[in-house]
């Protein structure tokens, strides 16, 4: 049988909602072999992570998922801009560059949330003291939408996180406020610089805008993208095989992965994998 590992998880050091003392069992009775953790903008929890994966026999692989932004031209010609996902496995934290990159991409997380909790103030009974009671570890979690959706939802003026997102947070409303991204280009630059390897997430999702071009892709793998997650519940089957396609020709990790975030999306752990064999690829691409 071949072992299964899950390499995009999220606990709520950034936007999930478990601990990784709830997490980890979990994964662990998913039946996986391995698992990576891929907090948003942060590589706070691998400590913590690898102690449990080795109390309950996993194996793990370190990663973090970063806040990428590219620009484009829709069909009028008007500029628009994407959001992009990259995740990281193995790279130095502490490599100066990448560290003070993902420092901003934090404080800017923080003011952000500040900025629409005030913003929601004025039309709903929530407060910033509301937001903090929905975080893990105060003001140095990692802030998202998640925790201003879970807060209203906290305090009567959404029915669940969904509801929130739909009719209150979405990101042409009026408490919106834009998120400072990488270049995904320069992202890509950067986790190679640091060690590790660089592998986007669901680029064919079309829940932040639409599926990010081949054309594009192929820049990402000129920058240094060394595999691409097919797998995922928001790549359409035809866009898989549009995927699958690119990366043959280009000799790319192919990953499948679930994207798990608790309570806080319907992805299960496990629902899509990788295996080992591209697990000890991915292995053997980190120079640190």
């Amino acid at each position: 049988m071949t072992e299964r590992y899950d390499l995009h998880i999220h606990s709520d050091i950034s936007d999930g909602t478990q601990p990784l003392t709830e997490l980890v069992p979990l994964i662990r009775d998913a039946g996986l072999a391995g698992f990576a953790l891929t907090d948003h903008d942060t590589a706070r929890g691998w400590p913590q992570a690898a102690e449990l994966a080795g109390e309950y026999g996993l194996d793990f692989l370190p990663g973090g998922e970063f806040s990428c932004r590219y620009s484009y031209r829709d069909e009028q010609g008007h500029e628009r801009t994407k959001s992009v996902h990259l995740l990281g496995y193995g790279y130095d934290p502490d490599y100066p560059q990448l560290r003070d990159e993902m420092k901003r991409l934090l404080d800017d997380r923080l003011s952000r949330a500040r900025r629409m909790a005030d913003r929601l103030a004025a039309d709903y009974p929530l407060t910033w003291d509301d937001v903090l009671t929905q975080s893990s570890d105060g003001e140095n979690t990692v802030f998202g939408r998640p925790h201003l959706a879970d807060a209203l939802v906290a305090v009567g003026a959404a029915e669940n996180r969904a509801d929130a997102f739909d009719n209150i947070l979405h990101v042409n409303g009026p408490y919106h406020v834009h998120q400072q991204s990488m270049d995904p280009l320069e992202a890509i630059r950067l986790v190679r610089a640091a060690g590790g390897v660089p592998v986007v997430a669901h680029p064919m999702s079309e829940e932040r805008g639409p599926a990010l071009p081949l054309e594009y892709l192929g820049q990402m793998v000129e920058a240094g993208l060394a595999g691409v997650e097919v797998y995922h519940r928001e790549n359409s089957e035809p866009n898989r095989a549009r995927l699958l396609e690119f990366v043959r020709e280009r000799e790319l990790l192919v990953t499948g992965s679930s994207d798990y975030h608790g309570a806080g999306k319907p992805n299960q752990l496990g629902e899509y994998t990788t295996s080992r064999e591209t697990v000890e690829a991915i292995r053997a691409q980190i120079s640190r």
